[in-house]
């Protein structure tokens, strides 16, 4: 079984100066906000139009910056940002297949703003239809992926609520679907954050479709254009959701991943649409050019360790986990590990115990400690092995 992984940061602390597998992978504090990182100069002075942003690290859930971001306002279609979600634990679950018909209500056909037109009683896949949400931000697309899944949309937006009480979105309260403009649909720059990061997080699937410039539907006689200028501007982008209403203004979840580290930037009531991609690219920017995610786990095997009057010689050593490090540039630069062992043991030995510590320095600063455990159990050798073994050893002597 896979091992928990345990997350530390250098300049907030998740789970103090030692880190261990009993950590979590999202790490919040006892209040459920994620840790945020002490702002530095740069993140000071950075040029950000839009009122309300926030930038996070996918593993870590760090925030890197962040301006405005629990005051609660219209998300228009980033709003889809649950509907996919909810769609991908379904399928992820085996509750829904990308092959699963789903057949357009009136309903879903009456919808505004942007669609595809479906006609009442059309049928499309459910992978069709989640292209056309997160390639062209198809209401009417949205609403019958809901319903398909719930019944209604009502019922649809009642999981969504409830899935957003899950993830700790408490500046948010959904009305439908889709985003379409209604009273009462408000969430915040935080929240959007929160599920953008579980959706790209624990389903990643979904970049094969967040990710595309252009395709078509029904034959090809219904051509796609991604709303996400990112994916053509902006050097790693991945997705993930725009939307816009006269009220919202320009709202948008941009994701993108350079040298292994995926963040999310998140824009509400932008200005422009060319204001908020700027935004972004901003946001997106300083976060490459001033972090790094850095696994600490041993860069060669420890050696086995030799077992005194055990039924074997020696026991094989492995981490207790491994632990994900969220460094400033120069830390991760300047990162060195070192292996401390006991040099030999005393059988019986018990899977599990402790012989030793990784430890992980960015310079001379310790950042990370991870146990060192015994891969199995070495019992006391009995008498009849010694005596087998004093024989072998006699006829080897002769």
């Amino acid at each position: 079984m896979k091992k928990p992984l345990a997350v530390l940061m250098i300049i907030v602390s998740l789970c103090g100066i030692t880190a261990t597998s009993s950590a979590t992978e999202s790490a919040p504090d006892a209040t459920g906000i994620l840790p945020t990182v002490a702002a530095t100069a740069e993140a000071a002075a950075l040029d950000i139009n839009a009122p309300s942003v926030i930038l996070m690290e996918k593993e870590t859930g760090a925030i890197l910056y962040a301006k405005d971001e629990h005051t609660q306002r219209e998300p228009a279609s980033v709003t889809k940002v649950m509907t996919i979600l909810l769609t991908m634990e379904a399928i992820d679950s085996g509750v829904l297949s990308y092959d699963s018909v789903v057949t357009a209500s009136a309903h879903a056909s009456s919808m505004g703003g942007s669609q595809i037109w479906l006609r009442e009683n059309e049928q499309m896949t459910v992978e069709e239809m989640l292209k056309a949400v997160c390639v062209v931000s198809a209401n009417d697309c949205a609403v019958a992926l809901g319903e398909h899944l719930a019944g209604s949309e009502e019922a649809f937006v009642e999981r969504m609520n409830r899935r957003a009480k899950e993830l700790g979105m408490n500046d948010t309260t959904f009305q439908n679907a889709t985003g379409l403009p209604a009273v009462g649909h408000v969430t915040s720059a935080y929240d959007i954050a929160l599920m953008s990061r579980e959706l790209i997080l624990n389903h990643p699937d979904i970049r094969k479709f967040t990710t595309i410039w252009m395709d078509s539907l029904r034959g090809g006689t219904s051509v796609l254009v991604n709303t996400n200028k990112l994916l053509r501007t902006f050097d790693g982008a991945t997705g993930l959701k725009t939307g816009s209403t006269a009220n919202a203004r320009y709202c948008l979840s941009a994701t993108a991943e350079r040298d292994g580290m995926e963040l999310i930037a998140v824009i509400l009531k932008g200005e422009t649409s060319q204001t908020r991609f700027q935004d972004a690219r901003t946001l997106l920017s300083y976060g490459f050019s001033h972090y790094a995610l850095r696994s600490i786990e041993p860069e060669t095997p420890p050696p086995p360790i030799p077992v005194k009057l055990g039924a074997a010689d020696a026991v094989e050593v492995e981490p207790d986990g491994s632990c994900l490090l969220l460094l400033d540039k120069d830390k991760a630069a300047a990162l060195r590990q070192e292996v401390t062992l006991e040099e030999t043991l005393t059988a019986p030995v018990e899977r599990g115990e402790r012989v030793g510590t990784l430890t992980a320095y960015a310079g001379d600063e310790l950042v990370a400690e991870i146990p060192l455990l015994t891969a199995s159990d070495v019992p006391r050798v009995t008498y009849g092995q010694m005596f087998m073994r004093i024989l072998k050893m006699a006829f080897l002597d002769e």
